[in-house]
């Protein structure tokens, strides 16, 4: 395991790395609002090329511009309304200029981003693992909660995500590249294989590319041997929250509801990234 000591001392390095987390979930929010728009501004205007129609003028956006501002009023946030957390609460959760309310979504994302990586760094310690573990657990976050408010998995998040998987296991940093490469080929396949399967036998889509890509990402991490637990740990959380949604409208099941996999995968491989390791033997000494 490579030594990343030289950054700070392993008791203080978690706290640094909360603050910065909690910058990066700050981020992460325009990430989760932004690129599903960005996405379907490029669509009108391919289809608009194809069509053979001008395309219509826009204006810019992108993950930096323009500056975030309220979406009811347009107030621009100024820098004392975006810390992380204690801007939210400061303001009670409402814009300061027109009252409207502000999704707790926001400082959930921000702390999500921040303990996720104070955990990393606590839990690998002062490792190239922990930066990894970091930046895996940003990504699930924007990919969950993308995922979760649209149905879409952005290839711009998922191939990174994988191609990073493999650059940090040159080094070995959680699995050697052998397996990283095989997990990466399995998590896209295993997926791969039951929406053919599933289309065959009823002739629905019973999920999108994404998932295969999102699921590949993870393999590419924490390599081919994790990839049953994930799986299973999905489908169980998935089965969960299904329950708690039909207990939630009093046993009867929305036939419009849209299952979206992307944040039940997101939670199985954060499980299986700190505790997957403990989990298979556990299970292997209890056959």
């Amino acid at each position: 395991m490579v030594t990343l000591g030289w950054l700070a001392q392993p008791a203080v390095l978690p706290w640094l790395a909360l603050v910065f987390g909690l910058c990066v979930g700050s981020f992460l929010n325009v990430v989760i609002h932004r690129l599903p728009r960005m996405m379907e501004r490029e669509w009108r205007a391919q289809c608009a090329e194809l069509a053979g129609q001008p395309v219509a003028a826009e204006p810019p956006l992108d993950l930096v511009a323009p500056r975030s501002r309220c979406p009811k009023c347009a107030h621009p946030i100024g820098a004392l309304e975006n810390i992380p957390v204690v801007s939210w609460l400061a303001l009670r959760g409402k814009c300061s200029s027109c009252k409207t309310p502000i999704s707790a979504r926001y400082p959930l994302v921000e702390l999500l981003g921040g303990l996720g990586a104070a955990f990393s760094f606590w839990h690998f310690g002062p490792t190239l693992a922990a930066l990894g573990a970091s930046v895996f657990v940003w990504f699930t976050i924007a990919l969950a909660f993308i995922d979760q408010e649209t149905g879409l998995l952005p290839d711009d998040l998922t191939l990174p995500l994988a191609w990073l998987g493999l650059l940090i296991n040159l080094r070995g940093a959680f699995v050697p590249l052998p397996d990283a490469v095989i997990g990466a080929l399995a998590g896209y396949l295993s997926l791969w294989l039951v929406y053919w399967g599933y289309k065959l036998a009823t002739g629905k889509e019973g999920m999108g590319y994404g998932d295969f890509k999102m699921n590949a990402a993870v393999g590419a991490f924490l390599g081919w041997k994790m990839l049953p637990l994930v799986i299973l740990l999905s489908s169980l959380v998935g089965l969960a929250f299904g329950a708690a949604q039909m207990f939630a409208a009093r046993g009867r099941w929305d036939a419009g509801f849209r299952f979206h996999f992307g944040p039940y995968i997101a939670i199985a491989a954060l499980i299986a990234l700190f505790w997957g390791e403990p989990l298979v033997r556990w299970y292997v000494n209890r056959l």
